[in-house]
């Protein structure tokens, strides 16, 4: 009998999973509360502008990459147009560091801007994200469940140990220790560049993220950066197509309100619109605790427990529609902007434009932007909940703040702006469903901070709480891992994910 699966909400985790299981032949549904598909990686529209949500920066797409593995399997052309310039970072101070794509370009450009003497940093975290990313890219079990992820575990350590035996013992060493300890001395440029990135890729600066993380995502620009014509929801809209060309559903209004057992052992999934859907397996598109209250009490005991994270973060967001005709041809459409330290709550902003020419994002001559900074949440949610027009005032504050600073890569944007929307983490909730508007995943302080996506032997977790964290390749890698191994357990052939 062929397995159904349910899987709760239209993220690029969901989607990937969903995708991969209906290609091997199961039963396949995805439910998803809002009208389109990506969650914090969808494209909404607004007054003839269409803005990228929350994550906006695409990679993997490389040949041989996470992205474009996936789109091998499934039969998708990604518009994806490589990116020369993955970003252009603006540092305290005024000084500027353009992030290239191209190796031979980006090594030119740290040596002008770093000097010489950083270079033993670089050399590290390439060697060392190659080594992990090879241990992503194969789908190993991370954190270990049991021992049955512990043959793949030891063949990965082979390898690794095959690749570089001597590099071994320091990869241990730096499993226990943050990136700033390859930091020492550095000059305080470096830092304030290494801290900026790690603050968006890894939601910790380099005196907290663990170094082994912490060189893997640094590493991202690397992972074939492209821009998304249409906008980076155009990925969860390709997967949702493929879910449904290899025979599986996607339904959008179908909010869960509820995951209960069956007298036969299934699941039973209610909807706010009062339909049902039954299941084998349950994949939560979701952070555990959003998956715990769906649950009830039939949630496992270790997700009854979970909480989001005391230093998790929140974004308040700016979404720019404006007039281009300031904008010299072909710069760069990422740009993060670094004011003070301590980061985030506008002293540090990440900028994204649409493709120039991408009329299906703008009207002609315009661009739509999206600009976000990491913010505490429950400042905003006191605000909300006890004092509404204070709340509002801080947004306004906001709103200057923010565009203050994406001045500063973009001069003149507020005059040349005709729709300016804010979003908070109340917003986020509301979108997305995730409780408090906690977005980017676990700040990557230990390499145990992850959940292992398995729950029970139906119950499972994708997204950007498991392995390997945040970032839409991520996501899709960690969905891919959870789509191989419930397969595995079907009756029907194995998914084979390369």
């Amino acid at each position: 009998m062929t397995r159904r699966v349910i899987v709760i909400g239209a993220g690029i985790g969901g989607l990937s999973a969903a995708a991969q299981l209906a290609n091997a032949g199961l039963d396949v549904t995805v439910l998803e509360a809002h009208v389109y598909a990506g969650g914090c990686a969808g494209t909404y529209f607004h007054q003839g502008y269409r803005f990228d949500a929350g994550a906006t920066l695409a990679a993997g797409f490389e040949p041989g990459g996470g992205m474009a593995q996936l789109g091998e399997v499934l039969g998708i052309s990604w518009p994806v147009e490589p990116a020369e310039v993955a970003m252009r970072v603006h540092l305290p101070g005024g000084q500027t560091v353009t992030r290239w794509s191209q190796p031979d370009a980006w090594q030119a450009e740290r040596m002008a801007a770093f000097g010489p003497g950083a270079e033993s940093f670089w050399r590290w975290q390439e060697r060392t994200a190659d080594r992990l990313w090879d241990v992503a890219l194969r789908g190993v079990p991370w954190p270990p469940q049991g021992p049955r992820d512990a043959l793949p575990l030891a063949s990965a350590g082979l390898s690794v140990a095959a690749a570089s035996p001597l590099g071994l013992p320091r990869l241990g060493l730096d499993a226990f220790q943050p990136v700033s300890t390859r930091l020492r001395h550095a000059p305080p440029a470096l830092r304030h560049y290494v801290d900026g990135q790690l603050l968006i890729a890894a939601q910790a600066t380099s005196e907290h993220a663990n170094a082994l993380y912490g060189a893997a995502a640094l590493d991202m620009p690397r992972r074939g950066v492209g821009h998304v014509a249409g906008g980076i929801g155009k990925i969860a809209d390709l997967l949702t197509t493929a879910v449904r060309r290899h025979g599986g559903q996607v339904h959008f209004r179908q909010r869960v309100t509820s995951v209960g057992r069956t007298k036969n052992g299934s699941y039973r999934i209610a909807t706010q619109r009062k339909a049902e859907f039954e299941g084998d397996v349950v994949l939560f598109n979701l952070p555990p605790w959003d998956a715990a209250r769906l649950l009830g009490e039939t949630a496992p005991a270790s997700l009854r427990r979970a909480r989001p994270p005391a230093d998790g973060w929140g974004a308040f967001m700016v979404y720019v529609g404006f007039d281009g005709a300031g904008l010299s041809p072909g710069g760069a459409l990422h740009h993060q902007v670094l004011l003070r330290e301590p980061l985030g709550e506008g002293n540090s902003v990440f900028l994204s434009l649409s493709l120039e020419d991408d009329e299906t994002r703008a009207p002609a001559g315009h661009r739509a932007l999206t600009i976000s900074t990491h913010t505490d949440l429950h400042p905003w949610w006191r605000l909300y909940e006890m004092d509404r027009p204070a709340y509002e005032a801080r947004k306004v504050k906001y709103v200057d703040r923010v565009l203050g600073a994406a001045e500063v890569a973009l001069p003149g944007l507020r005059s040349a702006a005709r729709l300016v929307l804010p979003g908070t983490p109340v917003t986020f909730q509301r979108y997305t469903g995730r409780s408090l508007g906690w977005v980017g995943g676990f700040p990557q302080t230990s390499l145990f901070r992850a959940w292992g996506p398995r729950l029970s032997a139906d119950l499972w977790l994708v997204g950007d709480s498991i392995f390997p964290g945040q970032s839409v390749l991520a996501t899709a890698l960690g969905g891919s891992r959870v789509a191989g191994a419930v397969a595995r357990r079907s009756p029907l052939r194995p998914l084979v994910v390369k």
